[in-house]
């Protein structure tokens, strides 16, 4: 039997992709996910969360479903204090290589 060649990934699949803003990515996706959370833990419809939230529902079904070239990471943090999430960001000096984004939720 051939042994399969295993790669280690990153923790960042569009960084594993190859995509150049995969940081921006990976934090947008996780700010979706945790917005996401709050819509449907208070059981919000998207036309509601559209009035919510101050844009149309097409943009809250594109929020829903992950598409998320049309938003900002500053308007996805917006969007999770319109939800009544507190948003706090971090910046300490890194020990080795360079800087990273990430984004962790406490629930």
């Amino acid at each position: 039997m051939a042994k399969a060649k295993i790669t280690r990934g990153s923790r960042n699949v569009f960084a594993d992709l190859g995509f150049p803003d995969a940081g921006e990515r990976q934090a947008k996706t996780r700010l979706a996910m945790e917005l996401n959370a709050a819509m449907k833990a208070r059981k919000l419809r998207q036309v509601e969360a559209a009035e919510l939230l101050g844009i149309p529902q097409p943009k809250v079904s594109a929020l829903v479903n992950y598409r998320l070239d049309g938003f900002s990471v500053e308007r996805l943090m917006e969007f999770l204090t319109a939800l009544d999430r507190d948003v706090e960001i971090v910046i300490r000096p890194r020990k080795s290589g360079s800087g990273h984004i990430s984004v962790v939720a406490i629930r």
